[in-house]
């Protein structure tokens, strides 16, 4: 087998729950071309964990702590790293693997502050190597759909957009029990979650952001909250002492995979992953809106909203010659126990009032409004995931007109939203991006 047909070899550094994705494509269905060599986490029983399903389903990496990163490299001649760990580790590790001599593929966002932008941007200058971020909503059949929709100039040139995320009382929750809750960690939700939707917008307008104003604040979850609204006594966590039925608590031992991954491995590192949500040691907002401006004069508002009864999202672009409308259900109600993320889960629920899908309709001036087709987006993340895979793995992706692969200047425009917007957060101030110190300059190497 020569080496243009050879599977690209890849290790994955940080084993939490979405390496799994990453593990089961490369050793799975895109094994012709990805061969997983290595796993590597701080926490050795996660890494023991992920070996076990690995070697389950016919692949045999080698494990490692990510102090060993470059011998790792070097050793399995490693073409490409995999980098899913906490947000505060992705500077280190993706400019480590830059400069050991391996390709980056990186779970968004692609940092989480200023400093880490440049540290990225500098060693894909310096090196020439590639960095990829892992923006799969792109590859959602229904954002594909919107995208392809602007392009056609159907609703001629786009002057605003509306954009509201919504997430539910599970899925919102969970991030006031992770790591995520310090922003040191992880940006917020301006940074960590939001980044994804800022991608779609710098995606759908192929323009950049220049100016940022936020408003938000931490107005539902934590400890002042709590009290404020006359909360009983919680417990610190939802895994140790008797069952609760409280809806906000989460109990691993109920939840085999979590337990296995998470509850079964504190020993190792300490990492708590059921924290109760409405203690104090959290400083993310839960409640955010913003206005963002871009190059070429279509304004944003956004917002998003942590403790929604129902999750998902409605976007509103409005252009020269009409309006385009798109509002995805993920899912329509929550009940306790429920799947933490509905983003993988196939489970339908809902009633007459609200019914989980996805619904593009777009209206011309002086003219009735249509509903747009989409393709069939089952399976995670809208059906993107499994597209993102095929495109990100494969030696021979398919052409893509659309442009949905995501290179490094697209991860710092996404995550420049939200660094700016925390900033605004602080000074109360609008913040011009270029002020804020965001690497947006395509600089040489920095637009691989």
């Amino acid at each position: 087998m020569d080496a243009a047909t050879a599977p690209l070899r890849y290790a994955v550094v940080g084993a939490g729950a979405r390496s799994e994705s990453y593990l089961r494509a490369i050793v799975g269905p895109h094994r012709a071309d990805a061969e997983l060599r290595a796993i590597g986490d701080v926490n050795p029983g996660r890494v023991d964990h992920f070996r076990a399903l690995a070697r389950s389903l016919g692949g045999d990496p080698a494990g490692f702590a990510p102090d060993a990163l470059e011998g790792v490299i070097r050793e399995h001649d490693i073409d490409r790293v995999i980098v899913s760990s906490p947000d505060d580790t992705h500077a280190e590790l993706v400019d480590r693997a830059l400069r050991a001599g391996a390709d980056v593929i990186v779970e968004k966002p692609l940092t989480i502050d200023a400093d880490g932008a440049e540290r990225i941007a500098a060693a894909v200058a310096d090196t020439g190597r590639s960095v990829t971020a892992t923006f799969n909503y792109r590859y959602s059949p229904r954002n594909s759909a919107l995208a392809e929709l602007l392009r056609s100039g159907e609703i001629g040139d786009v002057t605003s957009v509306h954009f509201e995320w919504m997430l539910d009382t599970v899925h919102g929750a969970d991030y006031f029990r992770r790591w995520h809750r310090l922003k040191r960690r992880s940006g917020g939700l301006l940074v960590h979650k939001a980044a994804h939707h800022f991608d779609l917008v710098n995606w759908w307008l192929d323009d950049a952001p220049t100016r940022v104003y936020a408003s938000g604040g931490l107005r539902f979850y934590g400890a002042a909250n709590a009290a404020g609204r006359g909360l009983p006594p919680r417990p610190a966590r939802g895994s140790v002492g008797p069952a609760s039925d409280d809806p906000f608590v989460l109990d691993m031992r109920t939840v085999p995979g979590l337990a296995a991954l998470y509850l079964d491995n504190e020993t190792h590192d300490g990492y708590v992953r059921d924290l109760d949500v409405f203690s104090a040691d959290m400083d993310i907002e839960d409640n955010l809106s913003l206005v963002v401006d871009y190059a070429r004069g279509p304004g944003m508002t956004y917002s998003l909203n942590a403790h929604s009864p129902w999750e998902g999202y409605a976007v509103s672009v409005n252009g020269t010659r009409g309006r385009a409308e798109l509002t995805v259900v993920e899912r329509a109600s929550v009940s306790s126990p429920a799947v933490v993320d509905p983003s993988y889960s196939d489970l339908r629920s809902g009633n007459a009032a609200r019914t989980e899908g996805e619904r593009l309709v777009v209206q011309r001036h002086w003219d009735e409004a249509r509903v747009v087709d989409i393709p069939d987006g089952r399976g995670d993340h809208g059906g993107g995931d499994e597209r993102m895979m095929s495109d990100l793995l494969s030696r021979r992706p398919e052409a893509d007109p659309l442009g949905r692969r995501a290179g490094l200047v697209d991860g710092l425009r996404a995550i420049a939203v939200g660094i700016a917007g925390n900033e605004s957060l602080a000074t109360g101030l609008p913040v011009v991006l270029a002020d804020a110190g965001i690497a947006l300059a395509e600089h040489q190497g920095a637009a691989r």
